[in-house]
């Protein structure tokens, strides 16, 4: 069973620049990631985008939802920032793939050291292998239904609405 790995950037992906105090984007960490982690699993990576989710247009979350349905494999992982990850779920939910997809991000960026990310990618791998066909988001070990789920900003988690 292989498992797509689309990328489209989000905290999991960003630098810092220290001279200028800010976060940016230069290539993807999932590849060092999968290594570091161990990842025994046939996973295949495509990179979509790198944006910020809180950049991320409706015309960049149509991609995914197309390159999710053009896909070959049925179980899709995608890396995706947090702020807007609830969003671009309930929009592959809506559309009723016959395929299980699993987004995941960072509340910390990887470069950091002490990201949730590496764990979190490892999470949303095994939850795409068992979970039925649907959309879901998998963060800090649990995962949620596409159609029951938010970010509650105020805690930096993702809970069950109902």
């Amino acid at each position: 069973m292989l498992i797509r790995l689309f990328i489209t950037g989000g905290t999991f992906d960003k630098e810092y620049d220290e001279i200028g105090g800010r976060l940016y984007f230069k290539d993807t960490h999932v590849h060092e990631m999968l290594r570091l982690g161990r990842c025994r699993h046939q996973v295949k990576v495509r990179t979509l985008m790198m944006v910020d989710s809180l950049e991320m247009s409706d015309a960049d979350r149509h991609l995914i939802l197309e390159n999710c349905r053009q896909a070959e494999e049925d179980r899709i992982v995608i890396t995706h920032g947090t702020d807007t990850m609830a969003e671009t779920v309930r929009l592959i939910g809506e559309a009723n793939l016959a395929k299980t997809i699993v987004l995941t991000g960072a509340m910390v960026p990887y470069a950091f050291g002490s990201s949730d990310g590496l764990f979190n990618l490892g999470s949303a791998l095994s939850f795409a292998q068992i979970l039925p066909h649907g959309a879901y988001i998998a963060m800090n070990a649990c995962y949620f239904r596409w159609d029951n789920v938010r970010k509650n900003k105020s805690e930096g988690i993702f809970e069950r609405v109902r």
